[in-house]
């Protein structure tokens, strides 16, 4: 944690641009907590004595400290990255990002301490943001609220700070366990303890507890339309369930943690066994859906007219529609739907095509990307060369893919693509939905003791949703089969939702994986007939094993005096 880091980490005296969220909350039931109205400059004396500021500012833990669309540091508001112009699935074999935005730096496996691309700055936002919320775990019984009230605020406090060390666990390996402590600025930040790394098993045990806590103290549900986008009892417990997933994963426990299958399986089954969360048999619309009333979702971001995020539609759309073709999809992911029989591609009897790959594909594919002939806003997609509307020799040319493809996923049909600031960028990010936590618990289940019933039961829900329909598993599946099957699962179920990254290193398969070339489709039209051919679309993509943490920045281990620990191999 930087010095500068540390002051603005540390330091809670003044809050530049602090949102005022109650105000709103108090006066209209009608609108969620996201109406907010920034004020220049609140101290934490009118914070603590006043009960609107003081839920006010535990609103925007969820937010971020500021509403504009990059903090100060260059971070997104809120705990995810979610909606910037880069998504997350560009550092992996997901997408690649049209412009770079040194989303190629980590593809190609030139992340170090001093370039740390767009993951520089989850270190120092998690810990300021785990800071904010000790100052206001520190000074809650001082502010004039009824107690049940109180203890509400107490477990909403606890689930963000779970939310931040999960976030810097599964980046960083090893974290600063930083306890209650609210440091102040002129204290000695000279004992090496303070910059002390706690093992693996010592950070996510205090992870989940601190997720138990709050779970028994949340709401099931948030009833009302204000309280939408802020922590429930399900909450709490999904993200119990996908740090026990990662922790009882291969790179976890080589790296000292002790969470096993069963006890992953348990935290899994423990969100299902609530009851409250179905599958919703519409898989495209949930992510566009604003009101967020989709029964699947569990935890999610909001968004409104006056707090809007990146403008999808734009900045993702193909050239030949005005479109930016930010986060291309690559054929590696194509290649992971099924047929629409349920075999892989790579199978001979599927029926598939490879100069008619498009056709009969798992519902999902239709759902998630836009290719060659998809029907979209009134037209059929051209990626082919010559003439395509959406290839190199359409329009704004430097907009093409690099891929042949464009992302569908997210993407709002009733949102213009040309100006459309006014109106779009209100998509909900949802950190957890109910297939997530069905994919949890079979592929923990699996490994605990194999393909039993409800392995099978976890995953045929998913894949025989209503708009999607996919033929259930082949029964007899052995254990090392059903891994793939989930594996596969999880990569065309979660896409574009910020899995993959993190998946394919807990598996430790991410030297294989991250080290195949980015491919993209070529496609020539021969009169009436096209001719299809893989091409590389990223040249360099390159992992090594160190990269299956990230670096801490250097600003951070040189404000620490050397004293906090680098990863190894940086």
């Amino acid at each position: 944690m930087s010095n500068s880091n540390s002051k603005h980490i540390m330091k809670l005296k003044i809050f530049s641009a602090f949102a005022l969220g109650l105000a709103m909350c108090m006066t209209s039931c009608k609108e969620d907590f996201l109406e907010v109205t920034p004020t220049d400059r609140v101290s934490d004396e009118a914070i603590v004595g006043d009960s609107v500021l003081f839920e006010s500012f535990v609103i925007n833990r969820y937010l971020g400290a500021r509403l504009q669309d990059k903090e100060a540091d260059g971070a997104p508001p809120g705990f995810g990255r979610g909606w910037e112009y880069a998504l997350w699935s560009s550092l992996t074999d997901e997408s690649i990002y049209r412009s770079d935005d040194n989303t190629w730096l980590v593809q190609r496996g030139q992340l170090a301490p001093e370039n740390t691309g767009i993951t520089g700055t989850l270190w120092g936002r998690s810990y300021r943001s785990i800071r904010e919320v000790n100052y206001a775990l520190a000074n809650v019984d001082k502010v004039p609220m009824s107690q049940s009230h109180k203890n509400l605020l107490v477990a909403e406090l606890k689930f963000i700070r779970a939310f931040r060390y999960h976030d810097l666990i599964r980046n960083y390996g090893k974290v600063v366990l930083v306890g209650d402590k609210v440091s102040q600025l002129g204290e000695d930040f000279t004992d090496p303890a303070l910059f002390q790394r706690a093992p693996l098993q010592e950070s996510i045990a205090y992870a989940t507890a601190q997720l138990d806590q709050a779970a028994a103290a949340l709401p099931a549900e948030n009833s009302n339309s204000w309280q939408k986008g802020r922590a429930t009892k399900g909450a709490a417990l999904a993200l119990k369930s996908r740090l026990m997933l990662y922790a009882a994963s291969p790179l976890y426990t080589q790296n000292g943690s002790t969470v096993t299958w069963p006890q992953a399986a348990q935290a899994a089954k423990d969100v299902m066994d609530l009851n409250l969360y179905t599958l919703d048999p519409q898989y495209a619309n949930m992510f566009i859906n604003e009101a967020g009333s989709s029964k699947e979702i569990i935890f999610a971001r909001y968004y409104n007219l006056n707090s809007r995020h990146t403008a999808l539609e734009i900045a993702n759309g193909p050239n030949g529609y005005d479109g930016w073709g930010g986060n291309a999809p690559l054929q590696n992911l194509v290649d992971a739907y099924e047929m629409s029989n349920g075999k892989m591609i790579s199978d001979p009897t599927s029926g598939y095509n490879p100069q008619n790959p498009y056709a009969d594909r798992d519902p999902r594919f239709y759902a998630t990307i836009l290719y060659n002939g998809a029907q979209y806003r009134g037209r059929a997609v051209e990626t082919f060369t010559p003439g395509g509307k959406d290839s190199k020799d359409g329009p704004s040319n430097w907009n093409t893919s690099q891929t042949g493809y464009y992302l569908r996923k997210f993407m709002d049909d009733t949102n213009p693509i040309q100006n459309p600031w006014n109106v779009a960028g209100r998509q909900p990010w949802i950190y957890f939905r109910i297939a997530e936590v069905l994919l949890n618990y079979a592929e923990a289940q699996n490994e605990a003791v194999g393909p039993d019933a409800t392995v099978y039961s976890a995953i045929n829900m998913i894949r025989q949703r209503q708009a999607v329909n996919m033929p259930p598993l082949p029964a007899g599946l052995s254990q090392a089969e059903m891994r793939q099957r989930i594996r596969n699962e999880r990569q065309v179920e979660l896409a574009f939702e910020e899995h993959r990254f993190y998946d394919v290193r807990r598996w430790m398969i991410a030297e294989q994986t991250e080290n195949t070339p980015a491919y993209g489709m070529e496609i020539t039209r021969q009169g009436t007939n096209f001719v299809f051919n893989r091409k590389v679309a990223l040249e360099g993509r390159s992992f090594q094993n160190k990269h299956y943490w990230l670096p801490i920045p250097r600003a951070e281990i040189q404000a620490s005096g050397n004293k906090l620990e680098q990863n190894p191999g940086y």
